[in-house]
């Protein structure tokens, strides 16, 4: 059965289209109407390629108390995504071919989205068994690892990229073990701890100078380097100059664009993540963002229990797929990001960072990955409503003004608020 996809905006052309869709693949694009078995009519929104999300934590398996796979996919349908990249940190960690197929098998049994896994690292013979599961990279936390083992794990990916098809790609949690664990001693030596203290004992030095590290370690090796949720002003700085000479690219968090680290004092451990919010002079915000920008959510829910366990103890991580489109589709109405960005940093960059070649594009041959925005939609976000089983959010409450409405993945509905 052929569908057509009628009345479609388009962020780039003028006008009005007909997007015609055969077996879940884009066949035609066209100002005139097209006749199909089945139609879906947008109603003049925007239709952008589908959102992908390159940074998500969906506890499965082991911490399902948490998130599911099911639930996780069905809170990216409801944001506008349809297609997400899972981090390796579950119970077992996905860095063993036994856990990576694993979790191919729950993903595949309950997602309702596109999804791609990333691969811890581990020993070279089991790094080359799992590429035959095909990760769509290997994710490496720099903050639990010593200076001596990064030099080990750069080294045996570099052998990996040379004797293998591996890609050469490697994400990276960027914070320096050592600082925080100086920092973070130095801080409980307080009589009494606030919730801002946990910004400090994450400094951004320690991102700093994990970026500087990272970005040597890429180099040497001859790996192309991506550097998860990006907080600190001078990192980005440091990979703007580096990206002049070396394959490397960057995500931003919602809460890192528009937060900075007072929030601890109205939000107390509810706003802990890693890294941390910063200072505001330390911190990007969104005049960062530009045609090249990288939006990753790091979507990492907990239980109430679990982010109320003070300072030090309090889980660190955030929801945010149900929040960041509707946030920043409230910048472009207030006129502080171009409309025209938001289909680059939300699908066409992550997919051209992680090789995604049939999607990041509405074109003839793409997969029909849509994401329908309704730019005049208000609202107030309602935790309650969300479809994520972690039941706190930063963002509960504030008003917004733009909204996804329709989500389709491979040519079928899979959210529709229209």
């Amino acid at each position: 059965m052929d569908l057509v996809i009628k009345n479609c905006r388009l962020v780039d052309k003028p006008g009005e289209y007909d997007i015609k869709v055969v077996d879940g693949k884009i066949c035609d694009i066209s100002k005139t109407p097209i006749k199909a078995d089945e139609a879906i009519d947008v109603k003049s929104n925007y239709l952008m390629p589908g959102f992908i999300d390159p940074h998500i934590h969906f506890r499965d398996p082991g911490l399902t108390q948490k998130e599911d796979f099911k639930t996780g996919s069905l809170s990216a349908a409801n944001g506008g995504f349809t297609t997400v990249i899972d981090m390796p940190n579950t119970i077992p960690k996905t860095d063993t071919y036994k856990a990576l197929k694993e979790k191919i098998r729950i993903a595949e049994t309950k997602s309702v989205v596109n999804f791609e896994l990333q691969a811890g690292p581990n020993t070279l013979e089991e790094m080359e068994k799992m590429l035959a599961l095909k990760p769509i990279s290997f994710k490496v936390f720099m903050d639990l690892e010593t200076d001596e083992d990064l030099e080990k794990i750069f080294k045996d990916l570099s052998t990996l990229k040379n004797t293998t098809d591996y890609n050469g790609l490697v994400a990276t949690h960027c914070e320096k073990k050592s600082i925080v664990e100086c920092e973070t001693e130095k801080l409980k030596q307080k009589e009494e701890n606030e919730a801002i203290d946990y910004s400090y004992a994450r400094p951004a030095r320690s991102e700093d100078e994990s970026v500087k590290q990272a970005i040597g370690l890429a180099e040497k090796n001859d790996l192309r380097l991506h550097i998860c949720h990006l907080s600190s002003l001078k990192s980005l700085r440091m990979l703007e100059n580096a990206s002049k000479t070396m394959p490397v690219s960057w995500e931003f968090t919602p809460h890192h664009l528009l937060l900075d680290n007072s929030a601890y004092n109205i939000y107390g451990t509810f706003i802990k993540t890693n890294p941390p919010l910063r200072p505001k002079e330390e911190s990007v915000n969104l005049s960062c963002l530009n045609d090249d920008s990288i939006i990753g959510t790091d979507h990492a829910p907990h239980t109430l229990e679990d982010k109320a366990k003070g300072v030090w103890d309090s889980s660190p991580g955030i929801p945010n797929l149900e929040t960041v489109v509707p946030l920043l589709l409230t910048e472009v109405n207030k006129g502080n990001i171009d409309l025209k960005i938001i289909p680059k940093i939300f699908s066409e960059n992550a997919s051209k960072v992680y090789g995604l070649e049939n999607k990041g594009e509405i074109a003839i041959g793409k997969d029909a990955d849509f994401t329908v925005i309704d730019l005049k939609r208000e609202g107030k976000f309602n935790i309650d409503e969300f479809k994520t089983k972690a039941e706190y959010s930063p963002f509960d409450g504030w008003s917004y003004i733009g909204m996804p409405i329709m989500t389709i993945v491979n040519g079928k509905i899979v959210m529709d608020k229209i």
